[in-house]
């Protein structure tokens, strides 16, 4: 079997993986980090909004995750994917260490590492879809491109909807591939996992911050390869 046939069965067994329920562990997580968000104060969920508000908004109109990528038209799938891993090892490193120095100075310092993980995460994603072979100075891409962010920190009921439209986006009408901006903006405030929120709690928060930022970017790699193959396969 050669690569690409690999590569597109993986591909879809991930997709149906998509539809399996949480686990009693991370629903039962879910319920008490909505407790927890209940007492956190309103100008931390502030920055979090504002942040995820921004993180849209200079996707789809500026050039500020945008940056030269070396490409090879002539590189195969699999050299393509092999870069793409590269790429998503050096994000992870620096997401880790990121969160390891703003976990290390406390609340308001834990706080400042939403924007900046929401920025190394969108980097990221432009720098995989280039390698991919994306138009990303395209607005359809780009907002396909938060779809598949979506996708990556969406809960069970959301998550099954933006798969729908990621597997189907070649086909969709252009009125149809308009983001939910509210919907983004409260499952990926909601799938910010609870041990993620440890992270305001000094010294200890630089472990965490460290583990939970690497295992984010894990997520949102293993998430943008898979809806590439799909896509693009």
């Amino acid at each position: 079997m050669n690569y690409e046939k690999q590569a597109k069965r993986e591909a879809l067994r991930w997709s149906k993986s998509l539809d399996k329920r949480s686990s009693i562990l991370q629903r039962s997580s879910k319920r008490m980090q909505s407790t927890i968000n209940g007492k956190i104060p309103d100008r931390v969920h502030n920055i979090v909004t504002d942040s995820i508000r921004s993180m849209i908004e200079l996707a789809l109109t500026s050039s500020e995750y945008i940056r030269p990528v070396t490409v090879n038209p002539d590189w195969s799938f699999e050299e393509r994917e092999e870069q793409v891993r590269e790429l998503l090892k050096q994000y992870k490193r620096t997401a880790s260490v990121e969160g390891a120095g703003t976990g290390l100075g406390g609340f308001w310092l834990g706080v400042a590492d939403f924007p900046l993980l929401l920025s190394i995460k969108m980097k990221f994603l432009f720098d995989a879809a280039q390698v991919y072979g994306f138009n990303i100075h395209s607005y359809q891409e780009r907002v396909f491109l938060l779809h598949v962010f979506m996708l990556a920190f969406s809960g069970d009921n959301a998550r099954r909807e933006v798969k729908k439209k990621v597997m189907e986006w070649n086909e969709l009408e252009v009125e149809e591939k308009n983001v939910d901006w509210k919907t983004l903006q409260i499952e990926y405030r909601d799938t910010l996992d609870l041990v993620k929120l440890f992270q305001l709690v000094p010294g200890f928060g630089a472990v965490v911050g460290y583990v939970a930022n690497g295992r984010l970017l894990e997520q949102l790699g293993e998430t943008t390869i898979q809806s590439s193959r799909l896509r693009l396969l």
